[in-house]
């Protein structure tokens, strides 16, 4: 099982109304609780963006590397400036401190949503429409 896999099989579980998930095969075992990792500790390898590595799962959920650019308020999240063009943004792409990754629309203005990071962003974390608020992580770059 790779870890995207794995990250699908949690949301499917936290989604449901699951109080406890148990799997095991080929030496991984992964337990959840109430959404929670509670697995000691088992070693997996990491097929993303940039490299690969191994993702350590302990009984304490681990915050994913990089920065969040978050929603500094609340409105309609645009990924691209019209409906026609391409995003200002997507997993994979390198971004500047100061490039802009989407807009927020509040009270009929368009506020542009900048990097506060140099690096590649590895997560989109809303849709292209979606309504915001504010503190709402965004984009997640490492």
């Amino acid at each position: 099982m790779d870890f995207e896999q794995i990250i699908k099989l949690i949301e499917k579980v936290s989604a449901s109304n699951l109080s406890s998930f148990q799997y095991e095969s080929e030496g991984l075992k992964l337990s959840l609780e109430s959404g929670k990792v509670i697995q000691n500790t088992v070693a997996v390898p990491v097929n993303t963006v940039p490299s690969d590595k191994a993702l350590e799962v302990s009984g304490e959920e681990m915050e994913p590397e990089g920065n969040l650019v978050k929603s500094p308020l609340v409105g309609t999240f645009y990924a691209a400036p019209s409906e026609d063009s391409e995003p200002f943004a997507s997993v994979g792409d390198k971004v500047k401190k100061g490039q802009v990754l989407a807009i927020v629309e509040a009270m009929k203005l368009m506020n542009d949503i900048e990097s506060d990071f140099d690096g590649m962003i590895t997560e989109v974390y809303v849709k292209n429409g979606e309504t915001v608020e504010y503190g709402q992580p965004l984009f997640r770059i490492i």
